[in-house]
């Protein structure tokens, strides 16, 4: 049996996989769906200063105080940034990277830079209009699922992002790359930003 760690999408929380963590649960695997910090039910805390590294001691922590000797990591849409730069620093505990329609950043890069222009633009305006021009609020519910109930459930839950997590450059020193990856993409999400990884892995073992 194996030990899985769910990171889950900006506006979102570890509740995000609460159906597939009961679908491993039952097939006798042990999951963690760690909340990032100042997302879901941790928004009460959310500040300026939660970037991307941030998120990554989240989960960095959370795999050493569960004394996890190894995982499967993944991540979901801005989350892909996330599980990069945990499979980077702990590549001998991390022994799978799973991204679901996710960003796969590489050395220097920002979630925001590999974002369209249209919606990069979108989110600053958010921020800027909506969040004080450092908090992005959840929006577009119409897009996260196509089951009006599912639709509503999300929307419920669903809080704002630090926009600093999107903007932040991720520095990594190469050694994620020697950790096997699979790339999921879901072809109805439109329009989507993660065709370019699709199609750059496309091919690739």
């Amino acid at each position: 049996m194996a030990n899985f760690v769910l990171v889950h999408a900006a506006w979102h929380g570890g509740w995000e996989w609460r159906k597939v963590a009961h679908i491993l649960r039952a097939a006798g695997h042990e999951v963690f769906t760690p909340t990032l910090s100042g997302c879901g039910e941790n928004w009460r805390h959310v500040s300026p200063g939660i970037g991307l590294d941030t998120h990554i001691s989240d989960v960095l922590s959370l795999i050493e105080w569960e004394e996890l000797p190894e995982v499967i990591i993944a991540g979901h849409s801005y989350s892909g940034a996330v599980i990069t730069g945990v499979a980077d620093r702990i590549p001998q505990v991390v022994k799978h990277r799973l991204y679901f329609d996710a960003f796969v950043i590489q050395d220097g890069q920002s979630v925001m830079e590999l974002t369209p222009e249209w919606r990069a633009s979108e989110i600053l305006s958010l921020a800027e209009s909506h969040g004080s021009g450092w908090l992005v609020p959840p929006h577009h519910p119409e897009r996260w699922a196509e089951e009006p109930e599912h639709r509503a459930w999300i929307s419920r839950r669903a809080t704002s992002h630090p926009l600093k997590t999107l903007q932040d450059r991720i520095s990594l020193t190469g050694a994620c790359e020697k950790v096997p990856a699979t790339f999921a993409l879901s072809s109805k999400f439109e329009p989507s930003p993660f065709w370019q990884f699709y199609e750059r892995y496309q091919g690739q073992p």
